[in-house]
């Protein structure tokens, strides 16, 4: 570029590619998150895709209009949202089977899952991580991981996790979806 050039970022047009949302939306639940700039995040990553949003509480943080506005979440009315006094009410309100939850304690990859629509992604506290009541009672192969390089750091950054296993869940169900299956 020479030098007194600019590059016009406000004068460039998204290109809307060809994608095939699914027709059941997909959900991502938090279990107890501490940190409001990640669940913004999350709730944002929803937001772009259509996916379902699910808080269980307690919350480390709140999300009445006043706290949500000073965040500057002018997202937050385009996301459906559902929040839960504990772990138990969440799972009596969503019965369907197909959760997955992702853990370092996890033993299979999160790409080797076949996800479909509809299906539930659990990640827990950006501290703890999911309570082991929580991992420990679910079917090992629900139990995902995401790999990382150990000797570097501790963990992934949750909203990136969630980016993660959401995106890959729907290109899966992309493809599928495209190739008529």
């Amino acid at each position: 570029m020479k030098k007194n050039e600019q590059m016009r970022f406000s004068d460039r047009k998204r290109v809307e590619l060809e994608f095939d949302w699914p027709d059941v939306p997909m959900n991502i639940v938090l279990v107890y998150p501490s940190i409001p700039p990640n669940t913004g995040n999350v709730s944002r990553l929803c937001a772009a895709t259509g996916s379902r949003l699910h808080l269980i509480e307690p919350l480390g943080f709140d999300i009445d209009e006043r706290s949500v506005r000073r965040a500057g979440l002018d997202y937050w009315d385009s996301v459906d949202i559902s929040v839960y006094p504990d772990f138990e009410t969440f799972t009596e309100k969503n019965p369907n089977p197909r959760k997955f939850f992702f853990s370092t304690a996890g033993q299979s990859y999160f790409h080797e899952a076949e996800y479909r629509p509809g299906d539930y992604f659990i990640f827990g506290n950006e501290t703890y991580g999911l309570p082991d009541e929580i991992i420990f009672a679910q079917p090992a192969e629900q139990v995902l991981n995401i790999p990382i390089k150990l000797d570097c750091v501790r963990s992934l950054n949750l909203s990136n996790c969630a980016a993660i296993v959401l995106y890959e869940a729907l290109r899966q169900v992309n493809c599928e979806k495209m190739q008529g299956n």
